[in-house]
């Protein structure tokens, strides 16, 4: 193996061959025609008038001949030419011939020259001969008659290569190129370093794009047995989860064509341009077929037909869409070309587009859970110097559950360049939680002008906050409590929370009650609220909003949803529930939260003591932490063990609702303390 990898010589690409210096060379040869008329290296010697009068006197010329009108070629006797300062002139010629002249002169005025001549002629009784020759340059001529029509042809024949060769999105190629696919060809040829090695986690999505690529590969493995090969796979999942990544994947592993584009690169403001790309882009993959196309952001084209569609002015996309769908399984359809799309807006699909026989599977691809995310922050490691014996991967992922893949690779980075920043010689353990904190929070403003007043409620607000929590069972666990600005927020107290697959009313009831811990101390400490429970209130008027009408948590309304998944209902004007109904709905959502804010009231005013002892040592040092609170409220007796914290099995599909709706529930959570009022 390694003789042959030895004797294989590297493919060095040639250098392709211009046409353009073909135009060139005979633009010279033109010129040159017409510069030197064929007879350029046997010119003769030149003289001057009155040197040529001298030889005339001493009867050396023996004949003269004006050429049109404007130039005289004289030609010496035999006894002249063996003279020394003629033979100095003929030596002077490169290619000397026998009929050319020794000598050669302008005059001026013809009529004056022929006076001259003669007058010189007859004072020394001499028998020169003069004669007339008219001489033209037909090659010069016609290129001079010529060369308007060679320019515009040749400018135009510039212009269509320029545009020819934009093709697939070059400068030129968008006017008679537009109805061509931009799609990116990788093949054989185009070396992409990404493989199934370089994707982290996401077991069940990578084992789905692995078959599809055996299904090019090895296609009688499995319509030996009578299968067919799966049209299309569409891969769903929020933003920064891998989709895109899995599709470069793809393109690394499969030995097969693989054509790549975005959706957005089928719209156009042109009527027919997007279904003519949609054709030409099959047509292509067709003719390479065994074959993968990848759309990217499918849903800018794919979009549900007859929505929104006012002004009809969609009539484009909607046409480009009909044409998609002809081409995955319309009428001569049976070529091995597998179409994989990536989208996180599923439910805007049209159904057409999502039936089986086009998009055969839809492989959801989900936020990683502990084990994965253990899994990405190695790959992302790889490249970064880290210190040793200080950084545990599965610290890490417990520090961010409900983070993606990109925001992983986003922490990895940011921690690299906070200890560049800090002129460290390796990334360290500190560095790493600073980057979580700079990515959840924000950049902190340690400058930012607080009055002692407004610090001193920040204090109790956060404060609030982390007493609650820390006395309430399904509340979140507490990391750390700071109030240091930090993005939009005067201060926070930051959470672990654990990673659920189902939750429960007593569990959402502890969040909310913890939520509101902000606003009660305020209450309970200065009998004054400020607007500083923004967020607060946004989140728990939204998670109490989702217990009332999304997942049938409430007595009075009962087992009742009005949740649509399709989400076909944010086009309609209607409600789907009566004005008695929506006004029980508002009041329930009312009594909700009042009755938590009453009950994180009663909880601090019951540790009151405490409260003002943690906001002391919150003024104090800005920033506390869990072991802090352990040494004034001690140790939580409902504290779970610690690696039950996390880890979680796959989603269902009936939890992907869940994890949608309450997205708090699955985030670091970040309380602002102070937010401007709306």
């Amino acid at each position: 193996m390694a003789k042959e990898q030895k004797n294989k010589k590297p493919d060095l690409k040639r250098p392709k061959f211009n046409s353009y210096w073909i135009y060139g060379i005979l633009i010279a040869v033109f010129i040159g025609i017409n510069i030197f008329g064929g007879s350029g290296l046997s010119d003769p010697a030149k003289t001057s008038p009155a040197q040529f009068e001298n030889f005339l006197r001493e009867g050396d010329v023996k004949k003269v001949v004006i050429v049109n009108k404007r130039q005289a070629n004289v030609f010496l006797t035999d006894e002249a030419q063996n003279q020394e300062q003629h033979k100095k002139a003929k030596q002077n010629q490169l290619f000397p011939s026998s009929g050319s002249p020794d000598y050669t002169f302008e005059f001026g005025d013809l009529q004056n020259f022929e006076n001259s001549l003669q007058e010189i002629k007859t004072e020394n009784d001499l028998d020169t001969v003069v004669l007339y020759d008219t001489k033209t340059n037909f090659w010069g001529e016609m290129l001079v008659g010529l060369l308007p029509i060679i320019v515009i042809i040749a400018i135009w024949i510039f212009i269509m290569r320029r545009m020819s060769a934009g093709g697939a999105g070059g400068a030129g190629g968008q006017i008679f190129n537009i109805g061509k696919s931009k799609a990116k060809l990788f093949d054989e040829n185009a070396k992409v370093k990404t493989s199934f090695k370089d994707v982290a986690g996401l077991e069940g999505a990578k084992e789905e794009v692995q078959e599809i690529v055996d299904f090019l590969k090895n296609p009688e493995k499995y319509t030996s047995l009578g299968g067919k090969i799966p049209k299309g796979a569409l891969l769903v999942g929020p933003p920064g989860t891998g989709k895109t990544l899995l599709a470069k994947a793809v393109a690394g592993e499969a030995k097969v064509p693989f054509f790549s584009l975005s959706g957005s690169d089928f719209v156009e403001m042109f009527v027919g341009v997007g279904a003519s790309r949609v054709r030409d882009l099959f047509k292509q993959a067709k003719e390479k077929s065994p074959s993968i196309i990848f759309i990217d952001e499918i849903d800018a084209v794919g979009r549900a037909r007859g929505k929104s569609n006012f002004s009809g002015s969609n009539d484009e996309r909607e046409n480009t869409l009909n044409q998609l769908l002809t081409e995955m399984d319309g009428f001569g359809s049976d070529t091995n070309v597998i179409v994989v799309a990536a989208t996180n807006r599923a439910d805007v699909l049209d159904k057409a587009l999502m039936r089986a026989g086009r998009f055969d599977r839809q492989i959801y691809v989900d936020l990683p859970d502990l084990r994965e995310r253990k899994e990405i922050f190695e790959v992302h490691l790889k490249p970064i110097k880290v210190a040793k014996d200080e950084i545990d991967t599965s610290f890490l992922a417990k520090q961010t559950p409900g983070f993606s893949g990109a925001d992983i690779a986003n922490v990895c980075n940011e921690a690299a360049l906070i200890a560049a920043r800090k002129g460290n010689k390796a990334v360290g353990k500190q560095d790493f939680l600073d980057a979580v904190d700079r990515i959840v929070g924000g950049l902190e403003k340690k400058n930012k002008i607080i009055t002692p007043d407004e610090k001193k409620t920040i204090a109790y607000h956060e404060a609030g906050h982390a007493t609650v929590s820390w006395l309430l069972e399904h509340a979140a666990p507490l990391v750390k409590v700071t109030i240091v600005p930090r993005g939009q927020s005067l201060g926070a107290a930051w959470y672990l929370p654990e990673e659920r697959l189902i939750v429960r009313p007593e569990q959402m009831y502890d969040e909310m009650c913890a939520t509101l811990g902000g606003r009660a101390a305020e209450k309970v400490m200065f009998n004054k609220i400020s607007t500083g429970a923004l967020s607060d209130l946004e989140k728990i008027t939204k998670q109490a909003r989702a217990m009332v009408t999304i997942y049938g948590l409430n007595e009075k309304l009962g087992n009742l949803t009005y949740y649509d998944s399709s989400g076909q209902s944010e086009y309609n004007f209607q409600k789907p529930y009566s004005e008695k109904t929506s006004e029980l709905i508002d009041e329930e959502i009312s009594n909700l939260i009042e009755n938590q804010y009453k009950r994180a009231i009663s909880i601090l005013e019951d540790n009151k003591d405490k409260l003002i002892e943690l906001a002391e040592m919150l003024l104090e040092r800005e920033v506390i932490f869990k072991d802090d609170l352990q040494k004034i409220f001690g140790k939580r007796p409902f504290e779970k063990p610690e690696h039950q914290n996390g880890e979680v099995v796959k989603n269902g599909k009936e939890v992907t609702v869940i994890d949608t709706e309450t997205k708090e529930d699955t985030n670091v959570d970040t309380k602002e303390a102070t937010d401007t009022p709306k």
